[in-house]
């Protein structure tokens, strides 16, 4: 026993002595850290899930860059706590690039990948000059590398280019070159730019008039092209997707379909077609089966397909009951751009009777419900598995008890946003959760509640903004007395005992 414990230690001490990744401590983190032109430090703390999760990948990104002369480095937070605070760490892991003592965010990718090519851009010039003898080498460095031909540095579309490439020199590789060379290797007549990609077309040049090319005109063209036509989504580029502010279109496979390649060559041409329209990708069905029955695809088959408009969480999704067909996927995508489809909604049904001052409200009623002039309506967009749903329960319930006379103008309702869909007349999205909305009788505007969810602060604020009375109509109050009864005693008049 005590043998095989030796030996367990000595493999943990070769493991801790092969890593690339150095350990900072209070004694070393300004000696070591300050004078480096570039690094990348994680503070991590051993418990933490997705500190685990990034451990090798930041362990062989360390090697691979030690060969660039780029340092990565980590700080145990419980081990060294006090030096963690002093740099103002409040959650694991968090990530920096330093640079001769100063960072800033690292925004990168959490894979080897992702990781040696930030830290590669983040170690060149914002626009590297492009060689003959570096040529190869560059347009080849990342999935995609931008390069500008001019005759001079001061060109205008240098300047432009330049512009662009500041902003973005964290995504994109950027290159400027002068070399006439480098023109003729390139096959290319200055003024040009061309952008070189590792998928799709993999050189394509700007098509448009470059005398009166923009940074801006760039930024678009270029983050057009950064998207594949169809490429496959996960968690480190979802982000990329929702941020474009384009429709999503998911092929849900099963990765281990034989048959998983031949459905990607099928959705390919109408991806290919609507390209700068909808942004298409294919996904893990069986990692990711929840989020395909958060999209309305109920059933476990697959392929399964279906176009989000992530900007009004709206969902289209193809007939699970029927084949995949490109003609038919064209259909649905061409019938959601131009509006002539309806999107499919989620809704619980609606309940038999409401057994609570809070109103259950579901999808199917939105609009009867919250678009009834009448009333004022303030509803709670909740999620089951919330805590701070969980926590607002009572405090939501005793705010309808307070207002359970006045249900004739001010509904307090709450709805499962996991189980029931938005319709289009909702002219708003739910990002969290609780989300709390408030609409005036006679508005079709939503006003946002941001305070904090004391029973007080809510009476507040709908004291404040609801557009009925909220006075109790008291009917057992007798009714005013008559004429007879307002007459003063005379002095025949007696009480009755």
């Amino acid at each position: 026993m005590r043998f095989s414990k030796a030996l367990a230690a000595l493999a943990l001490a070769a493991v801790a002595l092969a890593s690339d990744v150095l350990d900072l401590t209070p004694d070393t983190f300004d000696e070591l850290v300050n004078p480096e032109p570039l690094m990348l430090v994680e503070f991590f703390a051993p418990w933490c899930g997705h500190c685990k999760a990034l451990a090798p990948h930041y362990e062989e990104a360390a090697t691979v860059l030690k060969e660039k002369g780029i340092k990565l480095a980590k700080v145990n937070c419980v081990d060294e706590a006090d030096l963690c605070q002093k740099n103002g760490v409040q959650g694991y892991p968090t990530i920096r690039v330093y640079r001769n003592g100063e960072h800033t965010t690292y925004t990168g990718a959490r894979s080897v990948e992702g990781i040696v090519s930030y830290m590669t851009k983040q170690s060149l010039p914002a626009v590297g000059s492009i060689t003959t003898e570096i040529f190869n080498e560059f347009k080849g460095a990342d999935k995609i590398v931008a390069l500008a031909f001019v005759e001079s540095a001061s060109d205008p579309l240098a300047v432009e280019f330049n512009a662009t490439a500041n902003k973005h020199r964290d995504d994109y590789l950027f290159g400027m070159t002068t070399d006439k060379e480098v023109f003729e290797a390139a096959g290319v007549t200055p003024p040009a730019v061309i952008l070189y990609r590792t998928f799709d077309e993999p050189v394509t040049e700007y098509p448009y008039p470059i005398s009166s090319l923009t940074a801006d005109d760039l930024e678009n063209w270029i983050k057009d092209l950064a998207v594949p036509v169809l490429d496959q989504v996960n968690a480190e580029n979802y982000q990329a997707y929702a941020q474009s502010g384009k429709p999503l279109a998911y092929l849900f496979l099963d990765p281990s379909d034989a048959k998983k390649e031949e459905y990607i060559d099928l959705v390919k041409p109408v991806a290919a077609k609507y390209k700068g329209k909808v942004n298409f990708v294919w996904i893990d069905a069986i990692q990711f089966g929840d989020h395909a029955k958060a999209l309305n695809l109920n059933e476990a088959k697959w392929p399964g397909f279906v176009v989000q408009d992530l900007q009004n969480q709206l969902k289209y999704p193809y007939d699970q009951s029927h084949e995949l067909e490109a003609a038919s996927l064209g259909a649905l995508v061409e019938g959601f751009l131009d509006g002539t489809i309806e999107p499919s909604l989620k809704s619980q049904p609606i309940p038999d009777e409401q057994k609570e001052n809070v109103f259950e409200l579901v999808g199917r009623q939105f609009d009867d419900v919250v678009f009834d002039d009448s009333k004022d309506v303030f509803v709670e967009f909740f999620a089951p598995w919330c805590g701070h749903c969980k926590r607002l329960k009572a405090t939501w319930d005793s705010l309808a008890d307070r207002y359970a006379d006045v249900q004739d103008r001010l509904v307090i309702a709450k709805m499962d946003a996991t189980e029931n869909d938005l319709p289009p007349s909702a002219n708003f999205r739910v990002a969290g959760f609780p989300t709390l909305k408030f609409k005036k009788a006679g508005s079709s505007e939503f006003i946002d509640y941001d305070g904090d969810r004391s029973l007080e602060s809510l009476v507040a604020f709908i004291e404040e903004n609801a557009a009925n009375s909220l006075e109790k109509k008291n009917e057992s109050a007798p009714p005013p007395p008559t004429p007879e009864a307002q007459e003063p005693l005379g002095h025949d008049h007696h009480d009755e005992l």
